[in-house]
């Protein structure tokens, strides 16, 4: 595991996250990267599953404390908060910078599905 700031790999598992990832997509992120509305991260959902999903909004999770509701493009594929709850603010452990590959390109805040917010580089 790499340390806050630290770059790092994540590779996309499962159609979750389509048309926006697809599996085998390997990610750059940044471990310890501040949280916004839309953007992909690597999180720890409460089951302990280690996930690829989208910010979606601030939350409190069952015990009090701040959190993210994450859910996947594809909300008929995957699991995500619908399933699990709030993710704690502590079990978002990255924030997905760019695709690198098959196909690179920028993933930024709002670059859901039907959004031009994607682009390749």
């Amino acid at each position: 595991m790499h340390g806050p700031g630290r770059p790092g790999w994540a590779l996309v598992r499962g159609a979750s996250m389509a048309p926006t990832l697809r599996g085998g997509d390997r990610l750059l992120v940044l471990h310890g990267a501040r949280v916004v509305p839309g953007r992909v991260v690597v999180a720890r959902l409460p089951d302990g599953t280690l996930a690829v999903k989208r910010a979606v909004e601030r939350r409190t999770t069952a015990g009090g404390s701040p959190g993210w509701w994450l859910l996947s493009d594809d909300p008929s594929v995957g699991v995500d908060s619908r399933h699990r709850g709030p993710v704690a603010e502590d079990q978002v452990l990255a924030v997905a910078l760019c695709r690198v590959w098959p196909r690179p390109c920028l993933l930024r805040a709002g670059a859901g599905p039907g959004t031009a917010a994607s682009r390749a580089l």
